[in-house]
């Protein structure tokens, strides 16, 4: 028999990133990089200057008589419904009709010859308003009466009312923890191409092409099959383009059907950060009662946040934060709440965790709080804390699901020593006790994070795979790329079930046109749903060629096995491309369409009971700082990580979403800084003002591994976990840090409570706080 090599490509491999040579030298093409057709229009936004008003009159003669403009697009311009609500709340207009909801909101679009003079048309609308009273946080906005943007969730176990009565030691206090701007490289975008009939293509930045498509066939009045939604790849998206895309890709639609002609929207960044939603806002008021040696013995929990004008994505990115409340402890008594609350600021949405990194923020605040009441080290309270098994009891969460594959533990023990954290907390606190104006802190956070969509219906995916008669392979899923290696880690699935090479295997765009219903990539699930797809087709396709096998040679099916490029009958070893040609002649159809949806979950929100998660992911991170105490200036010194993504599809691709997303979680806790003034306006609203890090913000030292020995219990795609989000929340060892070398101006008597992000400003003040208490 031939020895034969292993494939190149194949799963629990590093292998680049399928676009990333043409991304390094600009030639991966993005939606604003596809050719433009002879007449192809152009659309801007006109937004409104107030934040909460009644539209008196909208005269937009002015605007329409300005040079290059083509027509005004209004609400009276919408064929079908005018509403993009994802929640399907009808709660928010392509345009408003009556009433302006926030600052910034948009009121029509200008399509004109070019982008600049439709730009500068939408400056010149006339509008006269009532003035309303306005609110902007979720404190005052429930002062003021403002109602719930939707339906809030109540998560309740155990008596917690004795669980604070037996309870040594209650603590009460409130955090306030910011929002956060996407910040996606490539802004939003939207490029529709008129058809025949009713149809019509949208070209778009989009994490739900599903969605865009059926919100565009909502506001045109047309059936979904008249909207075809293509997207290639996104310059990022991070949740910021799930929902969000909506307005849009409906926008480009109606001026392209209405004219007749192609129209492009494209806003530049001010108009893009002031026109669409964030990742929400908390004030988190929490009541924690525990025992002398630090174990939690009850908790309550009120959860408010700034939703915006509209429910859009609020109602489960408030339940999923009351999901995370827990992080990675056991609450033997606990009763959560949330309040999703309505304020007049643009509506908030999806971000990388989902709420969930604001209820990991919340729990670590408690253990923070109980570690300095009992003058204990943090992580000793953690780990007193942490999840057991079903032998103690200590493994059901406050939505009542068991925890059936904690490994948190040793996650941490593993951190704890290959970080040194002991003997390095230790001489930190020598150091401090100099009385230096440098002050250092350490801490090390865990992270438990659950997996899967909590609407049910979302746990699922389709895939297309066809075999040319050549023996390349035509690869489709209903996943889209936004630079986080979903193509490739779905090929390298493909490339191993067929032992084919790599590259053999196109990757396509994503398109409505070949998979249809997709879900969102969004909630971690993306190689999890895809990639079990795709394996779906695949197996389809390998029974149908095993068959021919068989019956063109005479063997038994047993005999039939696929080598690396080859097929293996019997004693005859066949190249694959020959074989598939065989196939091709003989009438063997080659195409293929897979399908998955996840096992096991359920969820009844009524009764806050279920199993929303299919499995968890879990990690930890140890970050030190060294903090000024004159300015409130700080650096991240090191950062060791440890991070549990199951069998790995591709490990470098998935350290590298550790690390993304420990930065960008770590910005999202310090300088990322969102500014409303007392009229209602985002200033915070280009680079030159919202502050993400930058490279050299990293931690000077920074060392990430993976847990080589984890493997998923759950039979998810090849064993692996999902490395989307769940690294997010490693960011809080920052802030914990931070808190530490705070707390050291007067010995560590005192929680500093500081407030997110902790800007040098807010450290500065804490110090000093801290300072005076003495």
């Amino acid at each position: 028999m031939k020895d034969l090599q292993t494939i190149q490509g194949e799963t629990h491999q590093d292998l680049k990133h399928d676009s990333a040579i043409k991304q390094v030298m600009g030639r991966a093409e993005y939606t604003d990089d596809i050719a433009e057709p002879a007449g192809t229009l152009h659309a801007y936004l006109g937004v409104s200057n107030v934040a909460h008003a009644l539209i008196n009159r909208m005269d937009l003669s002015r605007v329409r008589a300005a040079q290059g403009v083509i027509t005004v697009l209004t609400a009276a311009d919408i064929p079908g419904v005018n509403d993009v609500s994802p929640s399907g709340r009808n709660d928010e207009p392509v345009f408003p009709t009556e009433k302006i909801e926030f600052h910034g909101q948009p009121m029509f679009a200008v399509i004109a010859e070019t982008r600049d003079a439709a730009r500068r048309a939408a400056e010149l609308a006339d509008v006269d308003y009532t003035i309303l009273p306005h609110a902007l946080d979720p404190i005052s906005a429930r002062n003021a009466g403002m109602p719930l943007v939707t339906d809030p969730l109540k998560l309740e176990r155990g008596d917690v009312g004795k669980g604070f009565e037996t309870a040594k030691n209650r603590i009460k206090g409130q955090i306030v923890i910011g929002g956060q701007d996407h910040m996606y490289l490539e802004g939003h975008i939207a490029f529709a191409i008129p058809g025949e009939d009713d149809d019509v293509i949208v070209h778009c930045s989009t994490q739900h092409p599903s969605e865009a498509q059926h919100m565009v066939a909502h506001v045109l009045g047309v059936p979904s099959n008249a909207v075809v939604v293509n997207v290639r790849r996104m310059g990022g998206g991070f949740g910021g383009k799930e929902s969000q895309m909506n307005l849009f890709a409906a926008v480009a639609a109606i001026g392209a059907k209405k004219l007749n002609r192609p129209v492009k929207i494209r806003p530049d960044r001010d108009q893009d950060m002031t026109a669409t939603g964030k990742r929400h806002d908390f004030v988190v008021d929490y009541d924690v009662g525990f025992d002398t040696e630090g174990r939690i013995e009850a908790v309550e929990g009120q959860f408010a946040a700034r939703c915006g004008y509209s429910s859009d994505l609020s109602g489960p990115v408030t339940d999923r934060a009351l999901f995370h409340a827990d992080n990675a402890y056991f609450y033997p008594n606990v009763r959560l709440n949330s309040r999703p609350q309505k304020t007049n600021t643009v509506s908030n949405t999806a971000f990388r965790g989902f709420g969930g990194p604001q209820g990991v923020v919340a729990a670590e605040r408690m253990i923070e709080e109980i570690a300095f009441a009992l003058n204990k080290d943090p992580l000793d309270i953690r780990k007193a804390n942490f999840y057991g098994d079903e032998n103690d009891g200590r493994n059901v969460t406050p939505y009542h699901q068991t925890v059936e594959d904690n490994v948190i533990g040793r996650i941490v023990e593993e951190l704890e020593e290959s970080a040194e954290y002991r003997s390095r907390r230790a001489d930190i606190i020598k150091e401090n006790a100099k009385g230096g104006v440098i002050r250092r802190g350490i801490a090390l956070t865990p992270v438990k994070f659950g997996i899967s969509f909590t609407a049910t219906w979302y746990n699922q995916a389709g895939a297309l795979i066809h075999i040319y008669s050549d023996g390349s392979i035509h690869l489709n899923h209903g996943g889209t790329e936004m630079g986080q290696g979903l193509n490739t880690k779905v090929a390298q699935v493909v490339a191993e079930a067929f032992q084919v090479d790599f590259d053999r295997i196109k990757i396509t765009k994503t398109t409505t046109e070949k998979v249809p219903n997709t879900s969102a990539t969004a909630a971690s699930s993306g190689s999890d749903l895809n990639g079990m797809a795709a394996l779906d087709a695949a197996e389809q396709l390998k029974a149908r060629l095993v068959t021919f096998a068989t019956e063109s040679r005479g063997v038994s099916p047993d005999t039939v096995r696929f080598m690396p490029n080859h097929v293996q009958i019997g004693d005859e070893l066949v190249p694959f491309a020959h074989f598939i040609k065989e196939a091709y002649m003989a009438r063997v159809h080659l195409s293929a369409a897979g399908f998955y949806k996840t096992p096991k979950i359920h969820w009844d929100r009524a009764s806050g009971k279920g199993r929303p998660f299919y499995y968890y992911a879990y990690g930890a991170s140890c970050s030190e700082v060294s903090i000024d105490t004159l300015t409130g200036e700080y650096r991240v010194e090191r950062t060791d990580i440890l991070h549990d993504v199951g069998r790995s599809l591709n490990p470098i691709l998935d350290k590298g979403q550790v690390e993304g997303a420990f930065i960008q979680g770590m910005g999202w806790l310090t300088t990322e800084e969102l500014w409303w003034d007392d009229a209602g306006r985002l200033r915070t609203h280009a680079p030159s003002t919202y502050k993400i890090p930058l490279a050299s913000d990293r931690p000077r030292e920074f060392n990430v591994k993976l847990a080589d020995w984890s493997e998923n219990r759950e039979m998810t795609i090849k064993r692996s976990k999902a490395v989307g989000e769940p690294p997010f929340m490693l960011g809080i060892s920052v802030l914990e840090a931070l808190s530490m070398a705070v707390a050291s101006v007067a010995d560590y008597r005192h929680c500093p409570r500081l407030e997110t992000p902790a800007t040098p400003e807010r450290i500065l003040m804490a110090v000093e706080r801290l300072k005076a208490q003495g």
